[in-house]
């Protein structure tokens, strides 16, 4: 059985029996079916279905924000957002797909020739439990959108999220198996990989199960998508507006209970700045609501499991015993409950786990640095590359670090780094490959053909 704990008071929500092979080869059989009728479809039926995907996310925004909240632990109104970006994306989609999927045609010697972009088939989402509703759909709906057809191998602390997103593609009238879920565990991923009719898999999840499902998917020569762990740095010069630059680090540490993978986790200061910037963002962070995240009010939740938990004092207490300095938190919160203390830690040098490592939870990493210079170096001194940011009053430099010197896939100038359905999403290095939302999203899983006519 698979069970969903509600991390606030750890009491069982509900569990779930595994499905067999037999049963997980029939689901893919139905779904492959499904997707011969959903690609004959024209792309603005497909359209309608979003519209209507999204009307229901709107109407069921309670509902939905409390299975979010209760079983993985986001404040509330997080994930009332959450409910609301995933609207919002469906709409994009309903309104841009045919755009962006539209033949392009190519002047040759021929008398007709052009770029075509049409569905491969199953496209295989293996998803984490952090974003159970906007990360399951910003991989489900511009596949749907194309033609394709969609199955879900889901977080098993979030099954309840998996069968309520399954509903609402069958309720907006995808045909019926267009989009599935999978209740199985991790270990029995890549014999769904290994499948003939599946044609891609897309993993957002940690760095080590991205290594395995590119592994996989690689033997197969099956594409992949692959969006992984962060340890987003932020760097705060001299000349920053002092108080913004507090107010979008704690916001951006403190997201989803900081577990988050474009969270910002590094935060690189200038020494002109670095005493006030210290004093701000310590008596920020420790002044949160933390609390039942079904309340309004609540600013920080409870991790979203035990083992999670203790993984994330492991690496603080161990970065203590390396010589990094406590300012703030550093404590499991003794109740019922996954807690842990929003926590500052300053002195923070190389061989660290809070420097080399991604802490997924509510701990933040500050790192003094000489000038504009070291601050970069230390910046891109790290395994991944998903996101970074840079606060400074001249526009014009911080535009300059984030578009050539920053290594990262997304690098924003005074502001937070977070998704949006109109740009592209994704890392370098570490952090994954391929790109998610936009134009450049729905054509990762598209055969994009030349038609060459004499």
């Amino acid at each position: 059985m698979i069970q969903s704990v509600n991390p606030f008071n750890e009491e069982i929500i509900a569990s779930y029996e595994e499905i067999s092979d037999s049963e997980a080869l029939k689901k893919v059989d139905d779904v492959q079916k499904a997707f011969q009728v959903n690609a004959a479809q024209s792309i603005n039926i497909r359209a309608d279905k979003l519209k209507e995907a999204a009307k229901i996310l709107r109407n069921d925004i309670g509902y939905l924000s409390r299975l979010i909240t209760t079983e993985m632990g986001k404040p509330v109104q997080q994930s009332k957002g959450e409910i609301e970006k995933c609207a919002w994306l469906c709409d994009y989609y309903a309104d841009n797909a045919e755009k962006f999927l539209a033949d392009q045609r190519i002047d040759t010697d021929a008398s007709r020739s052009y770029v075509t972009f049409q569905p491969l088939g199953i496209v295989l989402g293996i998803m984490p439990w952090n974003f159970p509703f906007w990360q399951v759909f910003r991989f489900a709906v511009p596949t749907l959108a194309a033609g394709n057809a969609a199955l879900l191998k889901h977080a098993s602390n979030v099954t309840g999220c998996a069968l309520a997103i399954e509903r609402i593609f069958l309720e907006a009238g995808f045909p019926e198996n267009t989009f599935k879920t999978l209740i199985l565990p991790a270990s029995r991923v890549s014999s769904l990989i290994s499948n003939k009719a599946i044609k891609a898999v897309t993993l957002t999840g940690s760095t080590p199960a991205g290594r395995n499902v590119a592994s996989t998917a690689g033997h197969y020569l099956k594409k992949s998508v692959l969006e992984l762990g962060g340890s987003d740095p932020y760097i705060i010069l001299d000349d920053a507006d002092i108080d913004e630059a507090v107010s979008s680090c704690v916001t951006s540490r403190l997201i989803n209970n900081g577990q988050s993978c474009i969270a910002a986790k590094r935060f690189i200061v200038t020494g002109g700045l670095y005493d006030e910037f210290i004093e701000k963002f310590v008596d920020l962070m420790s002044h949160k609501a933390i609390g039942d995240p079904l309340l309004e009010t609540t600013a920080l939740g409870p991790l979203a499991r035990k083992d999670l938990l203790e993984e994330v004092d492991t690496q603080v207490q161990m970065s203590i015993s390396k010589g990094a300095r406590l300012l703030t938190g550093g404590r499991h919160i003794v109740d019922k409950g996954y807690f842990y203390d929003a926590t500052v830690l300053d002195n923070v040098q190389p061989g660290m786990p809070c420097y080399d490592d991604e802490i997924f939870g509510p701990v933040a990493s500050v790192i003094r640095t000489k000038d504009e210079n070291d601050a970069i170096r230390i910046a891109n001194h790290s395994s991944f590359g998903l996101g970074a940011a840079i606060f400074t009053s001249d526009m014009a430099k911080g535009e300059e670090i984030a578009k050539t010197k920053l290594q990262a896939g997304s690098c924003f100038v005074n502001a937070y780094v977070r998704s949006d359905p109109r740009l592209p999403f994704g890392g370098i290095n570490e952090s994954g490959y391929g790109r998610e939302l936009s134009e450049f999203g729905i054509r990762e899983f598209v055969n994009i053909k030349t038609v060459y006519i004499r």
